[in-house]
């Protein structure tokens, strides 16, 4: 008799759990997370004045006497459960910003506002994709021997879209050195364009925040190169942030100015180093800077929001550009499922991890991400909402918001986490079956089928 996977018979003992249905409602809970958390303790809400139990909850009663709760991870490639409900906070994120909403005016909707994409700057020729990769009428060599120039067309999706004609002429150093600092060089950016806008309208720069505000989101994408660009929503208001109108000299055209006048100036210069020297770190040559419309149907807007939690899904895994995890060792890297550029990018941050001038950097901890450090997605302070007020928001609509003068005492334990291969493969159904369910009602919508 033909036995059953693994799987599908811890699936079946599952099911014949006289707990099953409540663990079925805490794995749809978690919208079929992937890989769960799981806690053990209890909440009790008590009057605070009387000390009446108004609410108590002990996972002493729940299957296995524990909790599961999301991961909360923001890859697909990880849990794409908690990746769509991320792209979703962030969509709303960054929308408010540009429409108004989440306790942000929606005057901002008429603010000199752009979008913007920053590039890396070039360590190195590389394959490209659609018309002549990169034509040479006269031919050559490098002087490691490799052709200076490819007259083939590639397909966007080819595996050598990307990778350098000759991997000996590319600065590798330089690339992981550039991802390590572009936090840093972003900061300097942003800085001054605040002084080149202060500048073209004759105010002392340090009085600038006395006139206007700088508010922005950002979001870093790896490019077929490996390297990453940011693209960025960048808009001006009042000294006090999306509640003040900006000052009558602000316009978008002042703005692009200021941003294409920012990214040709600031630099960032790495530590001193014997093996390698001082580099001068600088954005990339091509830069896009453009006004959004502030028209009320806000079709543009909602483009640039979706646009933006689009790339905040993906890590570096799923650009080929990395992998999820840090290695653990230099052996790791050479078992790494990449491509041969990807892992001489790793190699060299691990390489440079290594000196002592480049420890703060923590490269070897960023190996994973080729150097590439912080958060995928950044806003400023006054830009709009954050997550945090969007979970508690969303907290709030189911029933979980705290009641008004009450004292909740919490006593909470990690335990464990992940599924066993039966959970994993029911949670795996009811993440695909809610992905369906959002689909069609996002048709029905658009279809006008709903109100």
């Amino acid at each position: 008799m033909r036995q059953l996977p693994e799987a599908d018979r811890d699936a079946i003992r599952l099911a014949q759990d006289p707990q099953f249905p409540r663990w079925l409602e805490q794995i749809t809970a978690t919208g079929g997370c992937s890989h769960p958390i799981h806690l053990t303790g209890f909440t009790t809400t008590l009057v605070g004045t009387t000390g009446e139990i108004l609410q108590h909850y002990d996972t002493r009663t729940e299957p296995g006497e524990r909790l599961l709760v999301r991961c909360r991870n923001r890859r697909a490639t990880v849990c794409p459960a908690c990746s769509r409900l991320h792209a979703g906070d962030t969509f709303h994120l960054v929308r408010a910003g540009l429409l108004g909403g989440k306790n942000i005016p929606t005057t901002v909707r008429h603010r000199p506002r752009l979008f913007v994409t920053l590039t890396a700057p070039s360590f190195g020729a590389v394959h490209g994709a659609g018309e002549l990769c990169r034509p040479r009428r006269d031919g050559g060599a490098c002087e490691h021997g490799r052709p200076l120039g490819c007259s083939a067309v590639h397909a966007p999706d080819a595996p050598i879209v990307g990778q350098p004609l000759c991997a000996d002429c590319y600065d590798y150093t330089a690339h992981v050195l550039w991802h390590a600092h572009a936090s840093k060089l972003w900061d300097r950016f942003v800085i001054d364009v605040r002084r080149r806008l202060a500048s073209s309208v004759g105010l002392v720069q340090s009085h600038f925040a006395q006139h206007a505000r700088l508010s922005f989101a950002r979001v870093a994408e790896y490019q077929k190169r490996a390297a990453v660009h940011v693209h960025a929503v960048i808009r001006l208001d009042g000294p006090n942030g999306p509640d003040d109108e900006p000052p009558a000299w602000g316009t978008p055209e002042l703005l692009i100015d200021a941003v294409r006048a920012s990214v040709r100036r600031v630099l960032v210069r790495t530590p001193y180093s014997l093996a390698v020297g001082e580099l001068a770190l600088r954005w990339g040559a091509q830069v896009d800077a453009r006004s959004l419309r502030t028209d009320t149907d806000g079709l543009d807007d909602d483009a640039v929001a979706a646009y933006v939690a689009k790339y905040v899904t993906k890590g570096a895994s799923e650009t080929g550009a990395g992998t999820d995890h840090p290695p653990a060792a230099s052996d790791d890297i050479e078992s790494a499922p990449v491509s041969e550029h990807v892992r001489t990018l790793m190699r060299s941050c691990w390489r440079l991890g290594g000196l002592p001038e480049y420890r703060p950097l923590r490269l070897r901890a960023w190996t994973h991400t080729l150097g590439y450090r912080g958060h995928i997605l950044t806003k400023s302070r006054a830009y709009s909402t954050t997550y945090a007020a969007l979970r508690a928001e969303r907290a709030d609509h189911v029933g979980h918001a705290n009641l008004p003068e009450a004292i909740t005492e919490r006593h909470w334990r990690y335990i464990g986490s992940g599924h066993t291969p039966g959970a994993a493969l029911i949670a795996a159904g009811i993440a695909a079956d809610l992905a369906e369910s959002r689909r069609l009602a996002l048709a029905a919508m658009q279809e006008g089928e709903w109100c």
